[in-house]
């Protein structure tokens, strides 16, 4: 990891990481991830020579590569790492059937960003990896993601612990934690992000600068139908959110990105979240979108507001 932030000149990133994964990896902060490091480092090691990244499903291994007691101790490590949100994987013969269909998003924009072959790639929120995979599996030189919930980093370690060496990672941290101006990477995705953030407009600075000069910038975010201009702030949660900020109108969407010198921006995708592509499964118990949709008019959030519409932008810097 250290090597790929050198050898991109990312130099002032690499100074201060140490303190912050160790910041991050404070076990005394949070009382789940010893357990959850028991659980990454009861896997098996297993070097299968069976390994997909570009199909839909991650696959790793196959089930005659474990015995039956190994198969089912693999199981019993990955379940104890729930709720999965981001995949699905298919590791050993398990399918792990991940809330979000993943790689619908995925499919969505593949075929419109600037090819990743030999290109460094950031992803921020990058959940438990699943699209750092799908960005590996493109061609990437190397992949690194960075999220600040712990249990979604410990889902990428048993991954790759199956994978096995691989230039890709994912680090507990936020954009916040990238020093300002670092302009290393090809290519930066921010998806699902915008509207967590309570600035819209100093994501997407911070975005800017960790992309070279005429790097390449994949947004995806909730958006609402409207003019330029319009945007809506809930009054308090968004399907059953207490964390969404601003949704903008997709024309109020180019008008920040311009604002912020971005240029060549494309609008290549809109689309409504559906259940089938969000929804409980036995490997995400909790409640998900059909819980936070009105039951009288599936059009409209359980606080009568517009449901989730996501708009994928592409742009480069200058």
């Amino acid at each position: 990891m250290y090597d790929t932030l050198s050898n991109i000149k990312a130099d002032a990133w690499t100074t201060v990481l140490p303190e912050q994964l160790e910041r991050a990896f404070d076990g005394s902060k949070h009382g789940d991830l010893a357990g959850w490091f028991n659980s990454v480092e009861a896997l098996p090691n297993v070097a299968s020579t069976h390994r997909q990244l570009d199909s839909d499903v991650i696959r790793i291994g196959n089930t005659a590569e474990l015995n039956p007691l190994q198969h089912r101790q693999l199981e019993q490590n990955l379940r104890s790492l729930h709720p999965w949100r981001k995949g699905p994987y298919h590791l050993f013969g398990i399918h792990i059937d991940t809330e979000w269909r993943s790689d619908w998003k995925w499919q969505r924009l593949k075929d419109y960003i600037a090819p990743l072959n030999q290109r460094t790639v950031l992803d921020i929120g990058c959940g438990n990896g699943y699209h750092c995979w799908r960005m590996l599996g493109a061609g990437a030189k190397a992949v690194i993601g960075i999220d600040p919930m712990l249990l979604n980093v410990m889902q990428f370690l048993a991954i790759k612990k199956l994978y096995g060496d691989a230039p890709i990672h994912v680090l507990p941290l936020g954009i916040e934690h990238i020093p300002a101006g670092l302009k290393a990477f090809d290519t930066v995705f921010s998806m699902g992000v915008l509207y967590h953030r309570r600035s819209p407009i100093d994501h997407l600075l911070e975005l800017r600068d960790a992309l070279q000069s005429g790097g390449e910038l994949v947004l995806e975010t909730l958006v609402i139908d409207g003019k330029l201009g319009e945007v809506l702030l809930p009054e308090d949660r968004y399907a059953k959110m207490r964390n969404v900020w601003f949704l903008p109108s997709c024309a109020t969407l180019e008008s920040w990105l311009k604002r912020c010198g971005f240029k060549n921006i494309r609008l290549i995708d809109v689309t409504a979240t559906s259940v089938e592509e969000q929804r409980s499964t036995d490997w995400m118990r909790f409640h998900s979108l059909q819980d936070f949709l009105d039951p009288e008019n599936p059009q409209l959030t359980c606080e009568g507001l517009p449901a989730p519409k996501r708009a994928v932008f592409i742009a480069n810097t200058m």
